[in-house]
């Protein structure tokens, strides 16, 4: 079994968020539910990003971030 690229980015978003808040990534990354699908296990409670400005994000933002 292997990780999706959904399951890959919550990963990711989680470690961003707690190298800048300076906090443990293990309680997050614990309370992660998984789940297995055709493309290996997802994150069913993903982090959220949580924007500090009025910026507008796109679906085409929201696709190409779920790419990398």
């Amino acid at each position: 079994m292997h990780l999706s690229n959904q399951a890959l980015g919550a990963i990711m978003l989680a470690l961003q968020e707690s190298l800048l808040a300076q906090s443990d990534i293990v309680p997050v990354l614990k309370g992660f539910e998984l789940e297995t699908s055709d493309d290996g296990l997802v994150v069913k409670n993903p982090p959220t990003v949580k924007f500090t400005d009025d910026t507008t994000v796109t679906q085409e933002d929201l696709e190409n971030l779920a790419e990398r």
